[in-house]
């Protein structure tokens, strides 16, 4: 290892407007145009193989995959950049801690594919929202939520993922962040736009492949630059800044307990109980309740495959702890003055906030330790990180405004309205994405997943209690389930709110938001709504009308198998029209035909203008039946599940070693 790669953070220190950037040679560059080139060869593959001018087709892939890229597909869109950014800017502040909330993910997905899943698949829908209507009837709760859950996109995932995206891209090619963050969309809304789920599947498969192959590489080179495990430990716990000025030690000292996951319940940064209960209920909502995840499993061909998607996502969440956590804290030791800064003044010449800057630590070990061609590798790494995470999330986000909301407004919209206003409003959620990016960039004191993980405790607890009532608790009805959202909701953004209003500060300038509001750690503040939240929603039910059975079948636990033809309790509110007036168009077909270019533009969206076969009454049946149906073959029902309680013992073992 030569120290020729090491002259780059100088370069960028002293002189940040400079146009020297690190990536500037044959290799590197040559790195990132083939990765470019096969993910969009993957993904025009994907777009060409699939029916995408379907709404099942391009929301769910036909509910045609099977267990691996499913599996890739939910740690791919999990993990962003947000996360090679964010938790190992933790992990250089504060140890190894932020790795229990990966973990936490290996018992919370066997949880989902074998509760969660198999309801959501007899219920017969396609969002989230759309099975608490089925379930409790109405549209408020429908709309709450999917209003609810499209800004907490904004918030805590797409403009974190792109801020992350950017601060790698500013350090490692000089570029304006916001310029880095407008190009990647580009590429990334290209296919998310014209290939729908199945694209975003099959390139996620990819990227997860990318993702893992170059952080093994980059973490060799981290541990091989401090020694070995042993010599990272005793060097961590001295990796302490120059620049001190008169601050208290405890804002720049490692903590006593860093190589520690559960942590004093009063004292600690991250506490146990907070850790183990208040992570599993924010946990519950991201894996089992949000469309992002969900949506991938939806879109299996049947229960089994499901399963073992969710079992491979398990082991591979494994992962982060050693591709991320440790390379975080390794940087911390190699790059003390940078990644661990306290004076305000060298903060901002490092990385342009006064709070810290923890979120560089990553990046900067790319740019530095990695040799040419490796570099670009890691820099697609970064890519593929941020890529699959914002198709995931614009995919789903589409989904939700488009049978959602959309339907609301235009309830006679054709099939092909549809797709278009899918699209289209995907475009308006990256603007908004954007203008949000200065907020997330000080939050926290400067920790990118903290900030993420703290929007999510004062919003996500009260919709994590209404669905594990509603499929665990038949007698909770639709007033329990809206107002106790409602009041939920509020409490939440009470705590939000003033915490925006008197900012999060950091070690050296402490916020001075009252303790009777931000006193309480986050991850408790989690605990406390989901509770309360759990009370309001059954004592309102209890005093409420409760829900017949006969509206409930295969719509909650106790009632799954039940094999009487339900009552909705609401119609569906949108049809297809298309059928309908497809025998007056045809005649004029003819003549409005469209020109060339429209129909290459209409065949590259997936809009292509060709009907599907009318199916009979009974053939009609025959696909609900199979959409609907969770029958497992019993050698494979047998072999996942052997493989969860391994993967369970595996989670409690990684636990009580490093706990």
């Amino acid at each position: 290892m030569t120290h020729d790669y090491f002259g780059f953070s100088y370069v960028r220190s002293s002189a940040r407007n400079s146009t020297s950037v690190a990536l500037n040679n044959a290799a590197d560059i040559s790195v990132i145009v083939v990765y470019f080139l096969v993910v969009l060869a993957v993904g025009v593959w994907a777009m060409v193989r699939t029916n995408r001018s379907t709404v099942g087709g391009f929301f769910l892939a036909g509910r045609s995959m099977v267990w691996w890229p499913i599996g890739a597909s939910l740690f791919a869109s999990n993990i962003g950049s947000g996360h090679f950014v964010g938790i190992a800017g933790t992990a250089a502040a504060t140890g190894i801690a932020i790795g229990g909330f990966e973990w936490n993910a290996l018992i919370v997905v066997v949880i989902l594919g074998w509760l969660f899943v198999p309801i959501y698949i007899k219920a017969g829908v396609v969002t989230m929202p759309e099975y608490l209507k089925k379930r409790f009837g109405g549209q408020r709760i429908r709309i709450y939520l999917s209003v609810l859950s499209l800004f907490l996109y904004v918030f805590t995932k797409i403009s974190a993922d792109m801020f992350s995206g950017a601060i790698f891209i500013n350090q490692a090619l000089g570029l304006n962040i916001y310029i880095a963050v407008v190009a990647l969309l580009a590429i990334t809304a290209l296919y998310t736009v014209t290939g729908g789920l199945a694209a975003v599947i099959y390139t996620d498969t990819l990227q997860t492949i990318i993702m893992i192959v170059g952080s093994f590489i980059l973490m060799g080179f981290a541990f091989h630059e401090v020694g070995g495990y042993e010599s990272f430990q005793e060097r961590y716990m001295t990796a302490v800044p120059a620049l001190t000025a008169n601050i208290s030690e405890e804002c720049y000292k490692p903590r006593a307990d860093a190589f520690h996951i559960f942590r004093d319940a009063v004292t600690g940064d991250l506490p146990w109980p907070g850790l183990v209960f208040g992570l599993t209920i924010q946990a519950t909502w991201y894996w089992c309740t949000d469309q992002v995840i969900v949506q991938r499993c939806l879109s299996a061909k049947n229960l089994s495959h499901v399963k073992g998607g969710c079992i491979l996502c398990g082991y591979l969440k494994l992962l982060p702890m050693f591709l991320m956590v440790f390379p975080g804290m390794i940087s911390r030791i190699l790059y003390p003055n940078e990644v661990a800064c306290v004076e305000p003044s060298e903060c901002e010449k490092y990385c342009d906030t006064t709070v810290g800057c923890t979120n560089i630590a990553y990046p900067k070990l790319v740019v530095d330790l990695m040799p040419n061609g490796l570099r670009g590798l890691m820099l697609s790494v970064m890519l593929a990180s941020l890529m699959s995470s914002l198709t995931s999330i614009f995919n789903s986000a589409s989904t939700l405004f488009t049978m959602d909301i959309y339907t609301k407004i235009r309830r006679s919209a054709s099939e092909r309205e549809l797709m278009i206003a899918g699209r289209v409003f995907i475009l308006a959620l990256i603007g908004v994405s954007i203008a949000w990016i200065p907020i997330v960039q000080s939050a926290q004191s400067g920790q990118l997943f903290d900030y993420i993980q703290s929007i999510t405790s004062y919003l996500t607890p009260p919709i994590a209690a209404v669905f594990m009532l509603a499929i665990f608790c038949k007698r909770v009805n639709e007033p329990g389930a809206f107002y106790g959202l409602l009041i939920g909701l509020c409490i939440g953004l009470s705590r939000m709110i003033a915490e925006f209003a008197y900012g999060t500060g950091s070690c050296v300038n402490p916020s001075n938001c009252p303790t009777i509001i931000c006193g309480v750690h986050y991850l408790y503040f989690s605990i406390i709504l989901f509770v309360v939240s759990c009370i309001i929603i059954l004592a309102i039910s209890l005093m409420t009308k409760p829900i017949d059975d006969k509206h409930l079948y295969r719509l909650c636990w106790s009632l799954r198998n039940r094999k009487e033809e339900r009552v909705d309790l609401e119609i569906d509110d949108w049809m297809n029209i298309e059928e309908t007036t497809s025998m007056e168009t045809e005649g004029n077909q003819q003549k409005d035909e469209p020109g060339f270019c429209k129909k290459a533009l209409m065949c590259f969206c997936g809009l292509e203008q060709k009907k599907a076969p009318k199916l009979s009454a009974e053939e009609q049946a025959a696909l609900q039946e199979k959409l609907t149906d969770t029958t497992e073959v019993p050698l494979w029902r047998n072999v996942v599940n052997v493989n969860a309680l391994l993967l369970l013992c595996v989670a409690v073992f990684f636990h009580g070693y490093y706990g």
